[in-house]
């Protein structure tokens, strides 16, 4: 059976929750990657790996470890996109699964976004986490994991 890697250093807690939730149900391996201490649930096949502090550290070991047919789940767009390239499945913290068109898409805004905070504009961030963005992320893991099963 695939695993399940999780870029956590940005996850929010109801997201850990779902996710480790849903390893012990169907007994999935699961990694959370991060550079700094994250808490889950004590089960024998989820785990912590605690990278060094620095820019993508967590991001290289996802990339190095992830193999074709895991899950990574993260909210880094250039991530996602190098992941996908390997037949990857990636998804983000609100459920979104990214495609060969979202993920373009995606990256172009990214960078727009990057020139305009760069230059000065205050662009805000993105809207507070809510319950309807743990329920859609709760589908989107919830239909991978039965495609799995189903393979």
């Amino acid at each position: 059976m695939p695993t399940i890697w999780v870029d956590a250093d940005a996850t929010p807690k109801p997201v850990r929750d779902v996710i480790c939730k849903a390893a012990i149900r169907t007994v999935i391996t699961t990694y959370f990657v991060a550079n700094h201490r994250v808490p889950v649930a004590p089960c024998p096949h989820i785990h912590t790996v605690q990278v060094e502090a620095g820019f993508d550290v967590a991001d290289n070991v996802i990339v190095q470890r992830a193999e074709d047919g895991d899950l990574v789940i993260t909210q880094d767009i250039p991530l996602a996109a190098e992941l996908m390239e390997r037949a990857i499945t990636v998804i983000n913290n609100r459920g979104e699964t990214y495609t060969a068109e979202t993920i373009r898409q995606r990256l172009n805004m990214r960078d727009f976004m990057e020139t305009l905070r760069s230059s000065g504009v205050q662009s805000g961030g993105p809207a507070a986490f809510s319950d309807r963005d743990k329920q859609q992320f709760a589908n989107s893991l919830d239909r991978w994991l039965t495609r799995q099963r189903r393979a």
